[in-house]
């Protein structure tokens, strides 16, 4: 046998990213505008990298709490009772190693070898990759399309469920599709967990990038106390700190312990200083998200606009989050066209292929950038289209 095949199957069989293979093809071209990531063009504002900087001199780079330093959950309780308006106390929370490290720790608590976990499709590969990492069964279900954008079909949910599924996972607003639950959406998945016992993962990263209200609606609304529900978020998105790889979990009170000791065997917590930031993004950085915001919702609609007057690609303007998830007229495969799009029109896209099930003939744009770069990339986008 190889080395590899000594590994365990779980991570032999751990998917390569799409996305980062079509980056690896693109990266470094001149002239080439990247919207193949999730993340802005702005870099950290001093406001909160100074907060860190000032940590770092101040000494403060010795283990800490594996919670988190009291200030940054206490400072997440405010933020959560500002955006959600109810109170919120510190012992709800815990920081993570980014959004992902908390959706890892929330598989760890909840499924493992032979359970399945349940997720909308299209969907971001991290969660399903993850999933199986874990030795549980990622199971798809599909979210559907029509010319009002897509829906998610509570039943399909409720049928996927079997003996085996122990949790749902639930991106609202979603990557890539930007498809935002409704209020009653969520109450019914709710219901349908209360039934069956299972757990709710919940991903409201984008809960603030939503473009029809204040923010997205959440199972934070209606949720009762012993509801069986793990939120999951980040840093990265509202503040421009994706290289931070800072994130927090929010839960019941009762959990803190289990969560604290899955933490103390995986990263044992993030760095003081690195917390310092955080501290400083959630206390003052309301005024830089709401201007994030707005550029996104004016990026939106500027890229659906001149894309939509091809007459060829199918566009859809997302709900929430900051992502165009469009097909084109006779592309139904989006990998190869990626990387042709890279070579004939100098764009990066993430190609549908990416994210599952449902995704094959679309292609992801992020337009959280400048606009008169988006415009740019959507003119030659569009010119692109029409020579096909």
């Amino acid at each position: 046998m190889t080395l590899l095949e000594n590994l365990r199957r779980e991570a032999q069989l751990a998917p390569e990213s799409g996305i980062s293979a079509v980056a690896g093809y693109g990266r470094g071209r001149e002239g080439l505008i990247p919207l193949w990531t999730g993340e802005g063009d702005l870099p950290t504002p001093a406001f909160i990298s100074d907060a860190a900087t000032r940590g770092l001199r101040d000494g403060e780079t010795f283990y800490t709490w594996q919670r988190g330093i009291p200030e940054l959950r206490e400072a997440l309780a405010r933020y959560h009772q500002r955006h959600f308006g109810r109170e919120f106390a510190a012992e709800e929370f815990l920081v993570t190693g980014g959004g992902m490290q908390a959706i890892q720790l929330a598989l760890q608590a909840t499924a493992g070898a032979g359970d399945e976990v349940i997720y909308l499709s299209p969907a971001w590969p991290n969660f399903p990759g993850a999933a199986g990492v874990a030795g549980a069964r990622p199971v798809a279900v599909r979210l559907d399309l029509s010319d009002n954008g897509w829906s998610c079909d509570v039943g399909k949910l409720e049928a996927a469920v079997t003996p085996r599924t122990k949790a749902i996972f639930l991106n609202s607003p979603s990557n890539p599709t930007g498809w935002t639950a409704s209020m009653d959406e969520l109450k019914a998945v709710l219901d349908l967990a209360r039934r069956h016992g299972l757990w709710i993962i919940a991903d409201e990263i984008y809960a603030l990038f939503y473009y029809g209200d204040v923010r997205a609606p959440s199972f934070m609304d209606f949720m009762e106390d012993e509801d069986r529900i793990i939120f999951v978020n980040t840093f990265s998105k509202n503040w421009a700190m994706t290289g931070w790889r800072m994130g927090w979990l929010r839960m019941h009170p009762s959990l803190q312990q289990t969560f604290e000791n899955l933490i103390q065997y995986s990263t044992s917590g993030v760095a003081q200083f690195m917390q310092r930031g955080g501290v400083s993004a959630l206390e003052h950085g309301d005024g830089f998200l709401a201007s994030q915001i707005e550029r996104a919702r004016q990026a939106r609609d500027i890229v659906c606009g001149i894309l939509a007057e091809t007459g060829r690609a199918r566009v859809i303007a997302p709900q929430g989050a900051f992502y165009l998830f469009f097909s084109i007229d006779g592309i139904e495969e989006s990998r190869s066209a990626a990387f042709d799009i890279i070579d004939q029109a100098n764009v990066g896209l993430a190609p549908g292929t990416a994210f599952g099930e449902g995704g094959d003939a679309f292609f992801r744009l992020c337009f959280h950038r400048r606009l008169d770069q988006l415009e740019e990339a959507a003119t030659r986008l569009a010119e692109w289209i029409r020579k096909r």
